[in-house]
């Protein structure tokens, strides 16, 4: 591990170390809340498929039986931040972890920030031989939160009370800035945030978390933060606040009022000769506090002008009572044109902050991160009903991982509307039906995903024990997600596949279909001259359906199925015909599926035709395995292959009319949001005015409405019952969906 930073929920706050020659980032900031978060950054070893051509100089070889190329498994590293929520009963446990694992010998200086850094000062410098320095507690969390709002797609959340589940995702927005965030430590700091580096302080309160948390222990005799929150969430504030009814007997009409509000928090108190239970009098002090809360927010968002308020900090604890109460008020008081956003990583923002503060000379800010489900513990339910005890996790801790990606990602500059694009077809977390199917999908394809990474490593003699591993991991998943379908943000068809991906990764099962793909690629070659021969045989007209017709057949044949199902249930092709008939397109996009068929006899002959017909091709295939999808790596080898064969390709090639590119993604499914930098600058400099989307994984079960500012073509073959039932059609269903935007 290279560095780490520790940060505690009783307000923001963190410690790095310097990083550099004499120290390394640390972030420790342990104030007077009951947590304390440990940020660091490691480097992780992992095993990586790479593909590379077979060198024949020099030899005349008969390669018609041999693979295309070779295949070999690398260690790779990568870099990935790690956050830990420690309670704060293990301080001492977390510090010497940070002794014995993160502080190398020459560390002279650990920064810290928050109340932590006056509370443990002594513990902290005693334990780890260090001097303890201060940082500034608002940059570290402001840094945190325009950190996860950058690189955490589902990140942010609506509460809505009666909703099931209560979470409701919001897509990242592209442009984050400006926002406005309600820090709700002892007490409250509201801070308009305008730009990565300039953000001020615009107001505050003396009343918050240590309010609620000092009052209640006056009134309960309840010491700990926590079991209050339990108490609250028990109890009836009607039995102790005066409502508007109890005032004027029923709803004040001349003021629009509904009997139901309070009109004097703890008001029956001063004249109702009874004792109030401790669950109640928790419940309208919890009210009283996050009602004042919700209301200042308004009233700063509104003289701001800001449409979006985020909430922090140790008071809000994913609390649904907490929640509810700030939304109701914040929407109350602003008509609706206001909306309170809550995150799912609200804790670990100083944290977060600290550490990249202090590995600012490492410009972290550069890379795109994200989040690894096989290490992260997701968003836990905070249903009312269970006690701490009960919604304490397993040990001690809660983690968050985020690894780094190889190249910064973008949104594709060809999406109509960025702010509102939903990669997802089908949001599982919403739809229980759905959700129900997929998730039992997936566990009844486990084992066949087991035995398939056993087959990739017959050489490997643990492979079978970790295989084991991984099934306990993603079935461990699997069933959280059965509980807790928001764990992780929106649940979606792709965010399964992804996380089945992360975990195989996590046990060194980098590309198990490594092998299959070399076999079917090298058999396709072996087909590619035959099929053009056939294509450029036939009448134009015909050559046209038969190109559409080999892109949906190499789109199934990995299924193993013979034929697909007539008549088409989405058919545009007619109007795609049409189009063709008229000028060429400038600049096609394609973003490629499968191995083997599917981008040698389905894609390639497609693109072929393209070039002919004078359009440049961009062919942007996945930069990591996922599946049987073919990546970047292998569509260069393979590209050199056809264009060996082909002159249309060759010329192509040679003459950058064909640009072969990485999308950055590692899934087999496609979010047009986070795609490689790279590719969209290509995008742009080239003009395309033609996107493809290929495979039910990319144009089905992602951007099926996706809507773009250029026409765009979707094809795929349904190649699930169910799905295909649930679009209204049949198993092995064809979706040709070819689109003009709106003038």
């Amino acid at each position: 591990p290279d560095g780490c930073a520790l940060s505690n929920d009783g307000g923001p706050g963190s410690a790095p170390l310097s990083p550099g020659p004499e120290s390394c980032p640390v972030c420790v900031s342990p104030a007077g809340g009951s947590l304390t978060k440990l940020a660091y950054y490691s480097t992780v070893q992992h095993k990586v498929a790479k593909v590379r051509s077979f060198d024949h100089s020099g030899k005349d070889t008969e390669r018609d039986h041999e693979p295309p190329y070779e295949i070999s498994v690398q260690e790779e590293i990568t870099a990935r931040l790690h956050f830990i929520k420690f309670e704060n009963t293990y301080i001492e446990a977390c510090l010497d972890f940070i002794k014995d694992h993160l502080v190398n010998t020459e560390t002279k200086v650990i920064q810290a920030t928050g109340g932590g850094a006056y509370k443990f000062k002594d513990l902290i410098e005693e334990k780890l031989r260090l001097k303890v320095d201060k940082e500034d507690v608002m940059t570290c969390l402001i840094k945190g939160c325009n950190f996860v709002l950058k690189n955490i797609p589902h990140e942010a959340f609506v509460y809505q009370k009666d909703s099931d589940p209560e979470f409701r995702f919001q897509t990242n927005h592209p442009h984050i800035f400006p926002y406005l965030l309600v820090n709700i430590g002892s007490g409250v700091s509201i801070v308009k945030v305008e730009t990565e580096d300039r953000f001020e302080w615009v107001g505050g309160s003396s009343i918050g978390g240590g309010t609620f948390w000092g009052l209640g222990a006056l009134l309960t005799k309840t010491k700990k933060f926590d079991e209050l929150l339990h108490l609250a969430s028990r109890g009836q504030h009607s039995n102790v606040d005066m409502l508007v009814r109890d005032v004027y007997g029923g709803a004040h009409q001349t003021l629009g009022l509904s009997g139901n509000l309070i009109a004097s928090s703890f008001g029956k108190s001063a004249t109702a000769d009874q004792e109030f239970s401790k669950e109640d009098m928790a419940k309208s002090l919890l009210h009283m506090i996050s009602n004042d809360i919700g209301q200042l927010a308004c009233l700063h968002a509104r003289l701001h002008s800001l449409d979006r308020v985020y909430f922090g900090g140790f008071f809000i604890r994913g609390h649904p009572v907490t929640m509810r109460t700030i939304t109701y008020s914040i929407n109350f008081f602003s008509k609706g044109e206001v909306q309170a956003l809550f995150l799912r990583h609200e804790g670990y923002l100083g944290a977060i902050g600290a550490f990249l503060k202090g590995a600012e000379q490492d410009n972290p800010n550069q890379y795109s991160w994200g989040e690894n489900y096989a290490c992260s513990s997701g968003l836990m339910s905070a249903s009312p009903e269970l006690g701490p005890a009960q919604r304490a996790r397993s040990g001690t801790f809660d983690l968050l991982e985020m690894d780094r990606l190889e190249r910064p990602l973008v949104n594709l500059p060809l999406l109509l509307d960025p702010p509102s694009y939903v990669p997802d077809t089908v949001d599982l977390t919403d739809d229980a039906l759905a959700r129900k199917y997929w998730l039992t999908c997936f566990e009844e394809a486990l084992d066949g995903v087991v035995k398939r990474a056993v087959a990739s490593q017959p050489d490997s003699v643990d492979a079978a024990e970790r295989a084991e591993k991984f099934r306990q991991k993603y079935w461990n998943k699997l069933q959280t997600l059965r509980q807790q379908p928001f764990a992780y943000g929106t649940l979606t068809v792709r965010s399964l596949l992804d996380t089945r991906e992360h975990c195989l990764n996590e046990f060194n099962f980098p590309d198990p279909y490594s092998k299959v793909k070399q076999r079917e690629n090298g058999v396709a070659l072996r087909c590619f001259p035959g099929v053009v021969r056939s294509l450029d045989a036939l009448g134009w007209e015909d050559r046209q359906l038969a190109l559409v017709k080999g892109l949906l057949a190499g789109n199934v044949f990995d299924w193993g199925a013979k034929a697909v199902s007539e008549p088409w249930l989405v058919d545009s092709y007619s109007e795609w015909l049409r189009r063709l008939k008229g000028p060429p397109h400038k600049c096609a996009l394609i973003f490629a599926d499968n191995s083997g068929i599917d981008i040698i006899l389905g894609v390639f002959p497609f693109v072929r035709e393209l070039l002919l017909r004078g359009t440049e091709v961009i062919l942007a295939c996945n930069s990591g395995p996922a599946l049987n999808d073919v990546t970047h790596s292998e569509s260069l080898i393979v590209a050199e292959r056809i264009a060996g064969m082909d002159p249309v390709v060759h010329s192509a090639l040679r003459e950058e009319r064909l640009l072969l590119v990485q999308t950055g993604s590692s899934s087999p499914c496609l979010d047009l949001s986070r795609l490689d930098k790279g590719l969209a600058a290509l995008v742009r400099e080239r003009g395309a005015d033609l996107v493809v989307i290929e495979g039910m994984g990319r144009a089905v079960h992602t951007n099926y409405h996706a809507a773009l500012r250029c026409e765009s073509l979707k094809l795929a073959v349904i190649k699930n019952t169910w799905l295909a039932e649930r679009l209204g059609g049949r198993l092995f269903s064809v979706i040709f969906k070819y689109e003009v935007p709106a003038e």
